[in-house]
């Protein structure tokens, strides 16, 4: 319990604090991770790396990092691009199939227009019996809409305009151009059905280990989780 009040309480500094709640993600990240497959040695592929948070963590891990994110202005929120990122789309990875030992993204399926496409690119590019790792914060739950939650829960249209009229500028995450409708039972289902990786594991990333059954039920799962972490491995 510990562990998710931390990681919870580092999740309400985000938009306040966002060194401390990214460098706090990007620890216990490493840790989950971890427990799937060793990482010392290992070529890491990170998409959405962002300003370098992860690339810190990994490589503290004894992990080979490469990081890939399509913003200019990700890349670049710390300073100059942290060693080792690259620019480029995550449903378009200009990566070799096969090259890499674990494939990696934190909250950034939810900000794609094909989630599906880009876990497939994920798959393609890591070695057979390589490990997937992607998490994203599912459209119903409370975090879904970011900053124009909890408005969300009425339209991803409306709480978008909703901001707007409030704050006089549009929100970060536009729903519709950088934010999307990703759901825990697509993401699931797509996991179950992938022809070259099988599922390892389903788990709600910041909940103790004893609250996993919560995505094996439908309705609940979509708002109980807050994020969700797929794991997988190639075939």
């Amino acid at each position: 319990m510990r562990r998710t009040v931390r990681l919870f309480r580092a999740f309400l500094k985000e938009q306040s604090d966002p060194d401390h709640f990214y460098q706090t993600l990007a620890t216990d990240s490493v840790r989950q991770i971890s427990t799937f497959t060793p990482l010392d040695g290992r070529l890491i592929l990170d998409v959405g790396g962002g300003p370098g948070y992860f690339a810190d963590s990994f490589r503290a891990a004894g992990a080979r990092y490469l990081g890939i994110d399509p913003d200019v202005g990700e890349l670049s929120a710390r300073g100059a691009p942290a060693a080792g990122m690259v620019r480029g789309s995550g449903t378009e990875l200009p990566v070799q199939t096969g090259s890499v030992d674990v494939c990696y993204s934190s909250n950034v399926l939810e900000h794609v227009a094909d989630p599906p496409a880009m876990l497939a690119e994920m798959v393609r590019v890591t070695k057979p019996g390589g490990t997937i790792f992607a998490s994203f914060t599912p459209w119903f739950s409370p975090w879904g809409g970011h900053e124009t939650a909890p408005w969300h829960f009425l339209g991803g249209h409306y709480a978008r305009r909703r901001f707007v009229r409030r704050n006089g500028h549009e929100p970060k995450n536009r729903f519709g151009e950088s934010l999307f409708a990703f759901t825990v039972g697509s993401a699931m289902r797509w996991a179950r059905g992938c022809e070259h990786a099988e599922m390892v594991r389903a788990l709600p990333r910041y909940h103790p280990w004893w609250a996993t059954w919560i995505v094996h039920v439908p309705i609940l799962r979509e708002f109980a989780s807050w994020n969700l972490v797929l794991v997988l491995r190639k075939t």
